[in-house]
């Protein structure tokens, strides 16, 4: 049997490890996220999600806020709450009725707008000369305008959903890490 290193106290348990490193995947994918908000973001963020519960483990229940139970509750909740965050990043940035960013949705109407006029600027007198062609690139580079405006937004906002989520995982895991700790019918 291996002794325990002298830093913990006795009866703490140390977080998993997978903690730690769903929560550097998770803030890698923040990271190295490049333009809008994709599906595949939506997929990374309920996968984590799902190796976090597989995996999860607390240590024991204790009212100490110093203990490391506390220390690892803060911990768990937080990747969860990025993990959620990022897993509802696509949702968000493309659903107005859950994430409704008042002015800034019609702002980045407004940039495709003019990203589609600037298109047939630059075109110049080729615009003339094939205008499905002119359609189609000024609406493809409309629309890469306004998911870039929406992503950068929704990315701003995302920590804001992160911690709500955070908060709620945090309390219901507490309440039923508290119940399952006391003595009696509640915590069989």
């Amino acid at each position: 049997m291996t002794p325990r290193p002298a830093s913990v106290a006795a009866g703490d348990v140390i977080p998993a490890p997978g903690v730690i490193g769903i929560g550097l995947a998770a803030v890698l994918t923040f990271a190295l996220a490049q333009g809008s908000w994709q599906w595949f973001a939506t997929y990374i963020g309920v996968t984590l999600l799902a190796v976090l519960v597989a995996f999860q483990r607390r240590a024991q229940w204790t009212p100490d806020i110093r203990s490391a139970y506390m220390r690892g509750l803060v911990a768990y909740a937080l990747v969860v709450g990025l993990c959620v965050a990022i897993a509802l990043a696509h949702l968000l940035q493309r659903r107005a009725w859950l994430f409704p960013m008042p002015g800034t949705r019609s702002g980045c109407e407004l940039m495709g707008r003019y990203e589609a006029l600037q298109v047939k600027a630059a075109l110049g007198s080729l615009a003339g000369s094939d205008g499905a062609a002119l359609a189609f690139a000024q609406e493809a580079q409309a629309g890469k305008t306004v998911a870039e405006c929406l992503a950068s937004t929704t990315t701003l906002w995302l920590p804001l959903y992160e911690l709500g989520a955070a908060v709620l995982v945090g309390a219901a895991a507490w309440f039923r890490d508290r119940a399952r700790a006391r003595p009696g019918p509640a915590g069989d």
